[in-house]
This record gives C-alpha cells, sequence and structure tokens, in this order.
C-alpha cells in the first residue's frame, strides 16, 4: 500500500509542478535569458577594460622611453594628450610626469600651470593634490620666492604628512627674499620637530648655525 500512496504523491507533486510551470514558466525562462545577458554584458565590460588598461599601459610606457631617451618635450606632449582618455591612478601619473618633464624643458610657468590644474581637481585624492601644490611651490622659488612661500602655507600644518618638505621650502623662499631672519626661525623650528625626517633636520640645523652667525 505504501507504494501506491508514493506513486499518488508523486503524481499531485508533477501536477502541481506542471500547473506552476504552466503559470510561471515564461517568467523564470525570461529571467534566466536576463541573467545570460547580464553575465555576457559584465565579462564583455570587463574585457574592454582591460583592453584599455593593456593599451594605457603601451602609451604610459612609450612615453617613458621618451622621456628615457632624453626626449622631454616630445615626452610630456605625450602624457598630456594621454590624460584625456585615461583615468585613475594613471591618469594621475600622467598628469605628475607630464608636468615634470614640462620643468625639466625649462618652462618652470608651465610646469606649475600643470601643477596648479592638479591642485584645483576635486576628483583626485588630497594628498597628491598637495603633494601638486608642493611641486608647484619649488618651481616658484626662483622667479616669485613670496609667492612660492604662500603657496606653501597650507602644507606648513603639523598634520600634513609633507609639512617638514614644506617648511624647508618655505625657509629657503624666505631666503631668496632676503628676509634672513624668518629663514632661521623656520629651520630652528624644523630642528625641534621631531617627526620630521633626520636628513632634514641635520640640514636644518646647519642652516640655522650658519644664519645665526
Amino acid at each position: 500500500m505504501s507504494d501506491i500512496f508514493r506513486e499518488i504523491d508523486e503524481e499531485l507533486r508533477r501536477d502541481n509542478f506542471l500547473k506552476l510551470w504552466q503559470r510561471y514558466g515564461k517568467y523564470v525562462v525570461a529571467l534566466a535569458l536576463a541573467l545570460v545577458a547580464v553575465t555576457a554584458l559584465f565579462v564583455g565590460w570587463r574585457g574592454y577594460l582591460q583592453r584599455q588598461r593593456e593599451a594605457e599601459g603601451v602609451r604610459y610606457a612609450a612615453a617613458l622611453d621618451l622621456a628615457n631617451q632624453g626626449k622631454s618635450k616630445d615626452a610630456a606632449d605625450q602624457f598630456a594628450a594621454m590624460v584625456q582618455g585615461m583615468s585613475g591612478g594613471r591618469a594621475v601619473l600622467a598628469r605628475f610626469e607630464a608636468a615634470s618633464l614640462t620643468a625639466k624643458n625649462g618652462d618652470a610657468a608651465g610646469a606649475v600651470a600643470l601643477y596648479d590644474k592638479i591642485s584645483a581637481d576635486g576628483s583626485i585624492e588630497q594628498i597628491y593634490r598637495d603633494l601638486a601644490t608642493l611641486l608647484a611651490g619649488r618651481f616658484m622659488l626662483d622667479t616669485d620666492p613670496k609667492a612660492a612661500a604662500e603657496r606653501l602655507k597650507t602644507l606648513t600644518d603639523a598634520a600634513n604628512p609633507f609639512h617638514p618638505t614644506a617648511l624647508e621650502l618655505t625657509a629657503l623662499a624666505e631666503l631668496k627674499a632676503g628676509d634672513k631672519a624668518a629663514a632661521r626661525a623656520i629651520y630652528q623650528k624644523l630642528v625641534d620637530d621631531l617627526t620630521a625626517p633626520s636628513g632634514l633636520r641635520a640640514r636644518a640645523a646647519e642652516m640655522a648655525a650658519a644664519l645665526a652667525s
């Protein structure tokens, strides 16, 4: 008897399944097709991004080769051009490379302008924007030391990771501007800053002693 009941139970289940399939089968099929389509799109998009990254890598390496060959102007142009089609970290690096090579070509003002664009770009992490500000100040030392010191002021707070270097550049700017007392005070501040790198503190101590005599 138990076999009969089992068969009846299986028939009922099969019958219920058929009814459910007749009612909802088309939705199951539609869902399955949608999942296949989404998976195909995802795989395709991932492949596209991979190809883009590979192409960017090739262009970046080619620009670096130009720089290593001493063709700074051509390399700077390549880096500046590739920024338009790049995104993420590599785009930021390309912008720094373009600015650095522009300075190497003797165009300090052009380099400062490129660094300023990085500093003003809110889509870039703050640490890179601060680095751009630091480098812009460094290339302004010879042409406008007072403006350089003003530019670096935002980085001299003790909480900023670049503050020791910013202070050292500010001291140099004050020296170039002819204010030895202000420069010496900054160098002494660096000497007393235990968070500053030891090499930088040693340079600051030498400069503070030289300016005191």
